[in-house]
């Protein structure tokens, strides 16, 4: 017998086991306590910023903390780990100042509700919808605080019914977040051959097309309103299956009969959070523009002139038909900075004077990486 089979034959030394769990029970104790500590103190800066008429939320406060963070811990604890433990920390503790409801496109389970999950916490109220324009009017009329939606995919591109609430509906930008997309084949049996349609939100059908194809080359696939209806279905009807989240597989009680299914790795959705107002400079942040360009030869040019000539890096432009009237544009311009940074506000301000429609979105801080 080697020295290490010897060592594995060894009896549990149960002292040295009792001994390190009480320590471990004592740190839980004293995270709890200073846990309940950070809640008192955030209450308390809630009530000196209400007094003051300061807004609740400081991206440039939470960004400081992260960094702080990140900087103390030196590897030591998973970051994202880390990220996702503080956030929900913040979050609950910023929201104790006032409950927050968002809203987002339903039903419960859908990748728009683990964003919105993945940026607030667990601690928000849920408000699902029924389309992404009825996020926005839910959001413009404030029956919510927030409203959460998609605006462009890596794979499928941009969202088209979130860049035509924009051009109907006035709201802010305040956020977004990328989330990395993974669409799961579920049924309730988690067989695959108990499976006689398979349907989902035109979109992850769209990204699982090939694998679709391939491994379910007579099977016929129905576009439903989101991946959360498919769910409700596939959990109603044993011969459906649905694409959808791993969120969707726990809420529904269904089973997954391939994990993965999507044709590209990579796959991420941006999400942006809309509002009433945008948050104030955070250092790290994007701001957004809706804008219609003379009628004039050169004028996307001369137009991207002028943020060039002013330092702006341009991130993103989308074009999207101006509805009824043939031929004619407006253009959404994602830049980095903020309208508070010099070059932002003195370029778009020098834009504005040669478009026959100019809208500021809003500023925001960007999503990481």
């Amino acid at each position: 017998m080697s020295n290490d089979e010897a060592r594995n034959n060894e009896p549990l030394n149960k002292d040295a086991l009792l001994e390190v769990r009480n320590r471990i029970d004592e740190i839980d104790q004293q995270i709890l306590s200073l846990l309940q500590e950070r809640l008192g103190c955030a209450k308390k800066i809630g009530q000196l910023k209400s007094k003051d008429g300061m807004p609740k939320w400081d991206p440039q406060r939470e960004r400081q903390i992260f960094e702080r963070l990140h900087k103390t811990n030196k590897g030591t604890f998973p970051e994202a780990s880390l990220d996702s433990i503080f956030q929900e920390i913040i979050t609950t503790c910023r929201l104790s100042q006032k409950k927050v409801e968002v809203a987002y496109l339903g039903p419960e389970a859908t990748f728009s509700n683990l964003a919105g999950v993945e940026y607030f916490g667990h601690s928000a109220v849920y408000r699902p919808m029924e389309t992404i324009e009825d996020v926005f009017i839910e959001t413009e009329r404030e029956r919510v605080h927030y409203g959460i939606v998609p605006v462009e995919n890596s794979i499928e591109g941009a969202v088209t019914s979130t860049l035509d609430s924009f051009m109907k509906y006035s709201v802010k930008i305040c956020g977004e977040l990328n989330l990395d997309i993974s669409h799961h084949l579920v049924n309730q049996s988690g067989d695959i051959n108990d499976i006689k349609k398979v349907i989902s939100h035109p979109q992850p059908l769209a990204q699982c097309r090939q694998w679709l194809k391939k491994n379910l080359p007579e099977i016929k696939t129905q576009t439903v309103f989101s991946t959360a209806q498919a769910s409700m279905m596939a959990a109603e009807d044993p011969t459906l299956a649905a694409i959808a989240s791993s969120m969707a597989v726990k809420t529904y009680h269904l089973h997954t009969v391939v994990k993965g299914i999507e044709d590209y790795s990579g796959n991420t959705t941006r999400f942006i959070l809309i509002g009433q107002t945008s948050p104030k400079r955070s250092g790290y942040d994007k701001t957004s523009l809706l804008v219609g360009l003379l009628d004039r030869p050169g004028a996307l040019h001369n137009s991207l002139s002028i943020l060039a000539d002013h330092g702006i890096n341009l991130t993103r432009i989308e074009s999207r038909p101006l509805k009824g009237e043939a031929g004619k544009y407006l253009f959404f311009l994602d830049m980095e900075g903020h309208m508070e940074d010099k070059n932002i506000k003195e370029g778009c301000k020098k834009l504005k004077r040669g478009c026959s429609y100019y809208v500021w979105l809003g500023s925001y801080p960007r999503a990481k990486s």
